[in-house]
């Protein structure tokens, strides 16, 4: 595994994380050394992030008005491909320019009727089918702290690294954002290469990993 000279911002118990664009980092590793890539990349709509005025919150999460970082420009995943196993978030927005797979649907329970009842991810890990996986995003929500505008739980890649990689197994995070899939590899002893192109992202995701295990906790983080 090789990276282009870039210091780490994070590197520590097989986790390592880049302040950086992943175009920048991303050539410099080999897919041969990647076991899987798992990331929630920009979808390329333009997604208005101010859910205070969305959802009638009164008080303002740290992510309003934050918007996502190349949200504004259409996605292209074929520098995600050439790294073999894939599963990547928001893939409906650009199915266009994916080979026919698999899908996961994640159903958020308990979300406000103005946001997405679920949300997709394609993968290439076998089979032509779609998987289901459900959890209460609200709590997931609150108890994170509302840390990036598309933040996924942690349960949520706890249950992918799971169904789909081996303890010791190298998983890169092109897209990292505030870190689920770091902190889901820290717990269940995979090793993790994340890039964040914005500082309060990957400052969010290092707090994370130094928080109480999740296996000790009580439902999703």
């Amino acid at each position: 595994m090789t990276t282009k000279a870039i210091v780490p911002y994070y590197d520590q118990d097989g986790i390592t994380i880049y302040r950086a664009d992943c175009a920048d980092v991303l050539p410099g590793i080999d897919p041969a050394s990647v076991d899987l890539l798992l990331t929630d990349p920009p979808y390329g709509i333009g997604m208005d992030t101010n859910y205070a005025n969305r959802m009638h919150l009164s008080g303002i999460p740290r992510w309003v008005d934050s918007p996502v970082v190349n949200d504004d420009v259409p996605f292209d995943p074929a520098g995600l491909l050439g790294f073999g196993r894939c599963l990547v978030f928001g893939a409906n927005y650009f199915t266009d320019k994916l080979p026919v797979g698999s899908w996961l649907v994640w159903r958020k329970r308990g979300m406000s009727p103005v946001l997405s009842d679920a949300e997709l991810a394609w993968h290439n890990l076998g089979g032509k089918r779609v998987t289901y996986f459900e959890s209460a995003h609200v709590n997931t929500k609150a108890r994170d702290g509302n840390l990036h505008p598309t933040q996924k739980p942690v349960s949520l890649m706890r249950w992918i690294l799971d169904k789909w990689t081996e303890p010791g197994d190298v998983v890169l995070d092109p897209y990292m954002g505030s870190g689920p899939v770091a902190r889901a590899c820290l717990d269940l002893g995979r090793r993790y290469i994340g890039v964040e192109i914005e500082e309060q992202y990957c400052e969010a995701a290092v707090n994370r990993l130094g928080q109480l295990s999740l296996a000790l906790q009580d439902g999703d983080v």
